[in-house]
């Protein structure tokens, strides 16, 4: 699709053409629009680039995006912005941007953080984010924060105890925190790593799925639950075959329903080289399944899910690196609109892709 750019100072506007064709009575999900954030716009002096996650904030109807930028191009950082779906085409405007200060007011190093996904605090409207910890070399714990809208520490969730980094059990390496959402009201806090732990197996391959956890917590961090959600095999072998094998894990999670502490939407992100990206979002249910916190897997009975939607199927442009989900408004019709944005790793091989579906 053609795609239209306009940049003002203090603001970015993309807009494209949409719609996709109807959807068959039968379809759940169908394509509202898709377009393409310039490669290396420059945004308040800011290289807009890694967005892995993004929010709706319910009370103003703008988004908070945020970057997986590690200190290296400028401060760790995310943006809001305002996206409209709409008859004409899906307009995204960027309408700020702020660093992610530390407790002592400064901005993260280089190297000392891995931003991957941003919520709204359904009771505060204050920011929650996750991140994957230190990244070389892999030592520093992953941490859930809170920031105010100007980005100011505001309080860290306590972590559960195999969420911590040690030689031989935790998170593997940028396999970490990166699905995080609100679930019940704004009563609890549900957060996914992308891989298993270290303690718990290998990950996908092509002839074999995995477990992952989501950790359910309160507030406050009280572990209310943790769950093995069960992974896909990777979906081909790479190309060519000497090249390293692909891999699959969960790339994002946002509650079904906001008052349902029991479903969530988990998007799992697989990439193949030389054979492309994969991405399909399921609806899992907690119903049923064992809580795994602290415990080995081996005998847990994992969560279910059903296949909502392979976005190869939608009529997409092109697939990339889908890492970020939320609900958007509801439509006219009554369906809702669902708002995927990928992460172009920074990439001029890659794109920044916002992707809105209608979902029945």
């Amino acid at each position: 699709m053609s795609a239209r750019f306009i940049a003002a100072a203090t603001a970015a506007i993309i807009t494209t053409g949409l719609l996709a064709a109807p959807a068959s009575a039968s379809q759940r999900v169908r394509l509202l629009g898709e377009t393409v954030v310039p490669n290396a716009l420059t945004f308040q002096d800011t290289t807009v680039g890694g967005l892995s996650g993004i929010d709706r904030d319910p009370k103003t109807g703008e988004y908070v995006l945020i970057s997986d930028d590690r200190s290296a191009l400028q401060p760790a950082r995310f943006y809001t912005a305002r996206i409209d779906v709409g008859a004409n085409g899906l307009g995204v405007e960027f309408t700020g941007t702020h660093p992610f200060l530390r407790k002592d007011g400064t901005t993260y190093p280089a190297g000392a953080v891995d931003p991957e996904e941003i919520r709204v605090d359904p009771w505060t409207g204050r920011y929650t984010w996750s991140q994957e910890g230190g990244v070389a070399p892999f030592s520093l714990d992953p941490s859930i924060q809170n920031v105010t809208r100007d980005g100011k520490f505001a309080g860290e969730l306590p972590l559960p105890n195999n969420l911590h980094v040690t030689p031989t059990t935790g998170p593997k390496p940028n396999d970490v925190l990166e699905g995080l959402t609100y679930a019940a009201a704004g009563t609890l806090v549900v957060s996914s790593v992308e891989a298993p732990l270290k303690q718990d197996g290998a990950s996908p391959t092509v002839t074999s799925g995995a477990l992952s956890r989501i950790t359910v917590q309160t507030r406050t961090g009280h572990v209310v639950a943790q769950y093995a959600y069960p992974l896909e095999p990777v979906f081909a072998s790479p190309v060519p075959a000497t090249a390293p094998p692909g891999n699959n894990g969960i790339s994002a999670l946002v509650a079904a329903d906001p008052l349902d502490p029991t479903r969530y939407l988990v998007v799992e992100r697989a990439f193949v080289t030389g054979v492309g990206n994969k991405i399909r979002i399921y609806e899992a249910s907690t119903v049923g399944a064992s809580n795994v916190y602290d415990q080995d897997l081996g005998t847990a009975k994992p969560m279910s899910k059903k296949l909502l939607v392979d976005l190869a199927d939608v009529g997409l442009s092109r697939l990339d690196n889908i890492e970020g989900i939320t609900w958007g408004p509801r439509l006219s019709g009554g369906e809702r609109s669902l708002i995927l944005i990928s992460d172009n790793n920074f990439s001029a091989a890659q794109v920044t892709q916002i992707v809105a579906l209608a979902v029945r």
